[in-house]
């Protein structure tokens, strides 16, 4: 029996018109530009302005490119799996209206959640109904509106985070490429460091909660800092150990885009050359569940089949990991 491995074929991506540059945040808090581009690499990101609007508009609109950069029909995907921590409301699932929306009528759907490695855990889900041969389309989009969960008099916070979707596609492979191997971690730990308060099970909302500013991200960025630089650093070494891989062996570093020193540290520990590593930090800041697929989609057309792709991702909770992957596609 011919051995199936899940693929990566298709990408896309939105991000919002509304670019927030540092020299903007300059007037909102205490705060410029230097310290924050030393500090994160990031010059500007892009917000979600317009009214009514959430994550569903923009993994709408990643989805949309996808499939039309794919020229695939959306009644064939069987799968929607959403990566987000901004879902558009409690209850309903935004990957199944996203779903709907974009004519997936034949496909089912559900939300993961796991804070900034939602999309490399989706990643992980995707490619096991794949490997599994019951599915041959299953659609992985990662988005976040981060803006909405943001406290924009807290300089901890807002110069980090911005707003955007990107989306790919997983098929059967039958030449050995696709997902070789994964590495997920998660770690209870990191539950006080990185939160929101209110609005969950244990503090509904109230106007007490809402007067506190209790619905926006708390984050202790010293201790996440310092988890994240060991956590991805350890797992990007040991999925290159465990599969025999040198530093000449690993064409690509697709790193989640939360701090370019968080990188860095990523990228020494592998042994990398800078160019080696994909960057647009610069552009998004941290997208949360989009910045993997955001860096597919930016850099797509350096990508060449056979390629040896090392992702990784650190977030709340404490969630981290790293995948192994073979590129399966030269852009037309």
């Amino acid at each position: 029996m011919t051995t199936i491995t899940a693929a990566i074929t298709a990408v896309g991506s939105y991000v919002p018109e509304f670019v927030l540059s540092n020299q903007v945040l300059e007037t909102m808090v205490d705060t410029n530009d230097e310290w924050i581009t030393t500090r994160t690499g990031i010059k500007e990101r892009r917000l979600l302005k317009e009214k009514g609007k959430g994550t569903s508009y923009m993994a709408i609109k990643a989805a949309q490119d996808l499939i039309s950069k794919a020229q695939i029909n959306p009644e064939e995907i069987d799968l929607v799996i959403m990566a987000t921590a901004t879902p558009d409301m409690p209850v309903a699932s935004t990957g199944v209206y996203v779903a709907s929306q974009i004519g997936a009528v034949n496909a089912f759907a559900f939300d993961l959640v796991a804070a900034c490695s939602s999309f490399l855990y989706g990643m992980s889900n995707a490619a096991a109904y794949i490997q599994s041969g019951r599915y041959k389309k299953v659609l992985l989009i990662g988005a976040d509106k981060m803006s909405s969960i943001i406290d924009y008099t807290d300089r901890a916070t807002c110069i980090i985070f911005g707003d955007g979707a990107g989306a790919v596609l997983f098929e059967p492979n039958y030449e050995g490429l696709g997902l070789q191997d994964e590495f997920l971690r998660s770690d209870g730990i990191g539950r006080e460091y990185l939160k929101i308060d209110a609005g969950g099970s244990i503090l509904p909302p109230s106007h007490e909660t809402v007067e506190n500013r209790q619905h926006f991200v708390f984050q202790d960025g010293k201790t996440v800092f310092k988890y994240a630089v060991s956590g991805m650093a350890d797992v990007s070494e040991k999925i290159m150990k465990r599969n025999n891989l040198t530093k000449e062996d690993i064409n690509w570093l697709v790193a989640h885009q939360a701090n370019k020193r968080i990188i860095d540290a990523t990228a020494n520990r592998m042994g990398l050359e800078e160019d080696k590593v994909l960057i647009n930090i610069q552009k998004y800041g941290n997208t949360t569940s989009a910045t993997l697929p955001l860096l597919l989609s930016d850099f797509e057309n350096k990508l060449k089949k056979g390629d040896n792709l090392i992702f990784a991702a650190f977030g709340g909770g404490f969630t981290w990991g790293a995948i192994y992957l073979k590129w399966a596609y030269n852009k037309k």
